[in-house]
């Protein structure tokens, strides 16, 4: 990849930028969905390359690859965009590149109004997901965030359904009040560590040799923890994100859930952890609390106590985001290895069920799972995905998130055997919710209201147009289930490359 005469990480970046810029300097109606299938299929190719030559590829400090800097004129405040992946941005870089291709084709076949704006839209937001988890610069990679935020709320407002605009103005205040804790922290780190630079690689070679003292590390990490917590939906803080991804467009939340919600995960453990070991350490025990009582088992009982299968999804996202702070409050090598594949399995698997439950909603004219029943005698390939997805999502062995979630129960038994076994149940809510979701879509009795629906409208199984980004997802779950070392391998080497970063205080 280096000998390549131009940068892909940057391509991966410009080529959604450029068509969007194109669609709205007005090219011909008949070329935007052509540039379209372009500016969502060369991310995808770029990050696809990027994982395969990955292992040959020349790696400098803390084990990063593909590095390549441009100047920007705000060198005096340290501030420079520098691209280049590691073992934990790669497979974050990867996920964001075919979730972002399947979102983007299951948009091309929306048929939703005023398309160009919404492919528009689309398209800033992918340029920005893979920015971020290219960006070395922390700035870059915080502004890269803002980037692909910002399309997430005007999309809820305009093409979202039910309660569109209390949704909007939820996550608008939610996620801005997140970003800007955020933001202060990474200022606070940039700060007090005397670095000249926002350069990652600077700022921890600099902690490195100078660590911040523990009073500092402690305020630092609250508040990044809370910042991120908030863009991740930690519970108490997750109110916005059922509520908007109920009301968000398909591909949007397809986008949202699934790669852009990383952002606070990747943040704590690809910033927080490696700079702030000690103040990891005082948060972790509190952390671990409030994610596995409040977001594993509240809100896996209240996702168990829906009706509406996207707030089910919704709500079931929430709940696995439990899973991940408990493998960042143990903070160990293998916990945190597994709060990465999570996220990329979480990311895939959450992605593909609001896909199908929104061909889900197409055959049943609602969301009410009191209102379907039968649909396996009309749709059988529909049933199959579905199936399929509820299996990867409750961590069933041979799919992807069962090598997430079974590293941070390994990890968290040494921290807590209290909190694993609280941990645990979850496990046992997202069986119980999947499953009888799926029975009564698919196998239960027919509803009076569904046949009525269906007697004015059959039908049908879902098409190809559908069920290609649905595969593409699928096989992406299936791969890493079965070959889970093709990202475990580096994520392993850049976490054991950081010593200092993981336990060192505890």
């Amino acid at each position: 990849m280096s000998n390549l005469s131009f940068d892909p990480l940057l391509l991966a970046v410009a080529a959604p930028l450029a068509v969007a810029a194109a669609i709205a300097v007005g090219v011909p109606k008949r070329l935007v969905v052509k540039l379209a299938y372009a500016g969502f299929a060369v991310p995808a190719l770029v990050a696809l390359y990027a994982w395969w030559s990955f292992g040959a590829a020349a790696k400098e400090a803390h084990g990063y690859a593909f590095l390549t800097s441009y100047p920007t004129g705000l060198g005096a405040l340290g501030i420079g965009l520098k691209l280049g992946l590691n073992g934990i941005s790669l497979p974050l870089f990867v996920l964001a590149g075919i979730v972002g291709l399947a979102a983007g084709l299951f948009a091309l076949q929306s048929n939703a109004s005023r398309m160009k704006t919404y492919l528009l839209l689309l398209l800033v937001m992918q340029a920005g997901l893979m920015g971020m988890f290219a960006s070395v610069d922390v700035f870059f990679f915080y502004f890269f965030h803002e980037l692909a935020l910002v399309p997430t709320f005007i999309m809820v407002g305009i093409w979202g359904g039910r309660d569109r605009s209390y949704a909007a103005m939820t996550m608008t205040i939610y996620l801005t009040i997140g970003a800007m804790l955020s933001l202060l922290g990474l200022i606070a780190i940039y700060v007090k560590s005397g670095a000249t630079s926002f350069d990652l690689m600077v700022l921890r070679d600099t902690l490195a040799s100078r660590p911040l003292g523990e009073v500092a590390q402690k305020h630092i990490f609250g508040l990044l923890l809370f910042g991120f917590g908030i863009l991740v939906s930690l519970w108490p803080f997750h109110s916005w994100a059922p509520l908007g991804y109920g009301a968000a467009p398909s591909s949007a939340a397809m986008l949202h859930a699934g790669v852009l919600k990383k952002f606070g995960l990747y943040g704590l453990v690809q910033i927080a952890l490696p700079l702030l070991p000690f103040g990891a350490s005082q948060w972790g025990h509190g952390l671990a609390v409030v994610a596995g009582v409040g977001n594993v088992v509240v809100i896996g009982l209240v996702t168990m106590a829906q009706r509406d299968l996207k707030q089910m999804v919704g709500y079931s996202s929430v709940m696995h985001m439990g899973y991940a702070f408990l493998g960042i409050a143990v903070g160990s090598v293998l916990g945190v290895g597994g709060v990465v594949m999570l996220m990329v399995a979480h990311g895939l698997s959450v992605a593909l069920l609001f896909l199908l439950s929104t061909s889900v909603y197409h055959r049943t004219n609602t969301f009410d799972l009191h209102q379907m029943g039968g649909l396996s005698q009309k749709a059988p390939v529909l049933t199959a995905l579905f199936v399929t997805a509820t299996f990867a999502s409750i961590g069933l062995p041979g799919f992807a998130n069962f090598w997430g979630e079974l590293p941070i129960f390994f990890a968290l038994w040494g921290f807590s055997h209290t909190l694993t076994l609280v941990a645990l149940t979850g496990t046992i809510i997202s069986a119980v919710y999947g499953l009888r979701a799926a029975a009564r879509i698919f196998f239960g009795p027919q509803t009076e209201a569904f046949a009525r629906y269906a007697a004015h409208k059959a039908p049908t199984d879902i098409a190809w147009s559908e069920r290609l980004p649905a595969l593409i997802l699928i096989a992406a779950l299936l791969f890493v289930g079965i070959w889970p070392r093709s990202l475990s391998s580096g994520i392993n080497r850049a976490l054991e490359g950081e010593p200092a970063a993981l336990v060192a205080s505890r």
